[in-house]
């Protein structure tokens, strides 16, 4: 395509080189060159442009194309919050419209960890560190095997990447798996909406055709409480697990047993560094899925039980609670946020949903046996109600944040649980030596 000259120049002598103000094709658009002594203020239509030079000099350009395009992407999203505020953004990834709880994560890095935690099943997970995409994705990142939340939103979204494990672009990565993200909105006021009002249902949408009362409308009409989530996340039927974390990330090789212990792993939404700090402590594992019967796991006479992370409510998963009441007591269990729930709920305790529960890599965790602090991955938005637990259940760990429970011991039933991740992908490696502590259990049922 030839180069669309500019026809008319207003106040043209306040330019320099005016001769060089040329609408000139590249990679299939029409870009306006000016000199390099032009700072552009702004571009107030399709063929308009306003400029002011380095020597006081300013105007407007009218070009006589019919194709000169803006070089940036426009708003072309809502995210519409049941409260009635709505939020324009920049859509990338997947395209649509979807409902989801919206929580924010504090974690400065991991976003692809928290992308395939399955823990985010039904949310919308805003990123309070702005900057979001500039390490790209890679295939080690995963921690299970696709993306479960319902959607990314994010201040500003990388336009390149620099890492050396990288092998892909966020955007890329979304779209292949049909997870819609928004950008370029404004997530700190969100995140002090959020901290005010407590977790709220919100709507993402590039489809024009929907009115904002229309989305408005649909997350007011959507709910996550009680609603089982878990099963949408756990796997169809039993597995071994064997894979150990890789030689290159493994940074406690003075702490493993040299025993082996057979674990079944119920998967909740189980995430991989889980299993892989379990092997990786000498357990042999068996993955099975969220509804398999507390008497088919005990004819296998495994060392002990884990009951893994998992999105939800657990007041939405009574046979869940079945399944745990079925175990405890008769071999070592662990477990582990949405497993610590159900041990809550299995000893007759209660759970409740928080204001706006805990998303991140930064909590602080004191252990109340020992007096350590511990900094954690935290993911959920339910929480065990200490004062409704029975006579010997113990509460190990708190958080400092907000002395919630973060952690429960019943040393008659040779249980324990802690309400974050301890295997923190992403996050610190404070409480890896709870799997220890796990270790140290079976073995000593085993004398």
């Amino acid at each position: 395509m030839a180069a669309a000259t500019v026809s008319k120049l207003c106040s043209s002598r306040n330019l320099e080189n005016a001769k060089e103000l040329r609408l000139k094709p590249l990679q299939n658009r029409n870009v306006l060159k000016l000199p390099r002594s032009f700072a552009v203020h702004r571009l107030t239509s399709t063929k308009v442009l306003s400029y002011q030079n380095s020597k006081g000099g300013s105007g407007t350009i009218y070009a006589d194309s019919n194709e000169v395009e803006r070089p940036w992407k426009t708003s072309d999203a809502r995210l519409v919050l049941e409260d009635g505020s709505i939020w324009r953004a920049k859509s990338f990834g997947a395209t649509g419209t979807q409902v989801g709880e919206v929580v924010f994560n504090t974690s400065l890095t991991g976003y692809q960890e928290i992308l395939t935690d399955p823990s985010y099943a039904g949310q919308f997970v805003l990123m309070t560190n702005p900057h979001i995409g500039n390490t790209g994705v890679n295939p080690d990142d995963e921690e299970s095997s696709q993306c479960f939340l319902g959607g990314l939103i994010i201040r500003s979204l990388s336009i390149c990447t620099s890492n050396w494990r990288c092998t892909g672009t966020l955007g890329d990565y979304l779209a292949k798996r049909n997870i819609m993200g928004i950008y370029d909105v404004d997530t700190r006021a969100i995140t002090r909406r959020l901290r005010q009002d407590g977790s709220l249902i919100g709507v993402l949408s590039t489809d024009d055709s929907r009115t904002d009362e229309d989305l408005l409308e649909m997350a007011k009409s959507w709910k996550i409480v009680g609603v089982d989530l878990i099963s949408g996340v756990s796997c169809d039927a039993p597995y071994e697990w064997s894979e150990k974390t890789d030689s290159e990330w493994e940074f406690k090789r003075d702490q493993h047993s040299t025993d082996k212990y057979h674990v079944i792993a119920y998967d909740f939404g189980i995430k991989h560094n889980i299993l892989r700090r379990l092997t990786s402590y000498g357990c042999k594992i068996t993955v099975v899925p969220s509804t398999w019967p507390a008497s088919e796991t005990l004819k296998l006479k495994p060392d002990g039980v884990l009951f893994s992370n998992g999105p939800g409510d657990p007041a939405a998963v009574p046979y869940a609670v079945e399944t745990v009441k079925g175990i405890i007591g008769k071999v070592p269990v662990y477990g582990i946020c949405m497993g610590h729930q159900l041990i809550g709920q299995a000893l007759g305790g209660k759970t409740f949903k928080m204001k706006f529960g805990h998303h991140g890599g930064n909590h602080p965790v004191s252990d109340l046996r020992s007096g350590r602090v511990d900094i954690s991955a935290q993911n959920h938005n339910y929480a065990v109600d200490p004062a409704s637990l029975p006579e010997g259940a113990e509460v190990t760990h708190v958080n400092l944040n907000d002395n919630s429970c973060a952690g429960l011991a019943f040393p008659k039933l040779k249980l324990m649980s802690l309400q974050y991740h301890p295997e923190s992908s992403p996050g610190p490696h404070d409480s890896d030596l709870a799997f220890g502590e796990f270790v140290e259990l079976m073995k000593a049922n085993k004398v």
